[in-house]
């Protein structure tokens, strides 16, 4: 509700991180029956990645091993009734690696002097990817910034990545 009473102009898409599919089916539920011309984008760790499995599979399934560096989505099973409503509401699944994760969580601090967990930044790190691979210049994207749990330890080895990632780049 908040982001259609704050963003009523051209929406092309919304990006939602994904663990057990409760916030991304509520989204997308919410969003398809007001505005169903807007794009729903889930984006998961390539270690988690149970709700792109479940639509590759066409049901539910349950991955065999779970990465936790993504800890707040760290999901083998996608939910059952999340899943019944992302069949039919979400557009897409993007998956990002650890280190992109990294990336985006220095990007958020960068524009916002705001410290994210590795699951709270997926959004970002989906619509980077997602730029990336189509090429999309002036659409209206958003991403749904979920989370803001992270120890000094992960935040090390994020802070670690980007730097590498930097120099990679």
């Amino acid at each position: 509700m908040e982001i259609l009473r704050q963003h009523q102009g051209p929406l092309d898409a919304i990006f939602v991180p994904v663990g057990g599919g409760g916030l991304i089916a509520g989204i997308a539920a919410y969003v398809k029956y007001l505005r169903p011309e807007v794009r729903i984008i889930g984006v998961e760790s390539e270690h988690s990645a149970c709700l792109y499995a479940a639509l590759q599979a066409g049901e539910r399934v349950i991955l065999p091993s779970v990465g936790t560096f993504a800890d707040g989505v760290a999901v083998a099973q996608i939910g059952a009734h999340g899943f019944e409503v992302c069949r039919f509401c979400v557009d897409e699944v993007i998956t990002v690696s650890n280190d992109e994760l990294c990336m985006a969580t220095k990007n958020i601090y960068d524009d916002t002097r705001s410290i994210t967990e590795p699951s709270g930044a997926l959004a970002v790190a989906g619509i980077k990817k997602y730029v990336a691979r189509t090429g999309v210049r002036g659409q209206t994207l958003i991403a749904i910034d979920s989370g803001a749990n992270i120890n000094f330890d992960t935040l090390r080895h994020v802070a670690e990545r980007a730097a590498l990632g930097e120099v990679l780049a």
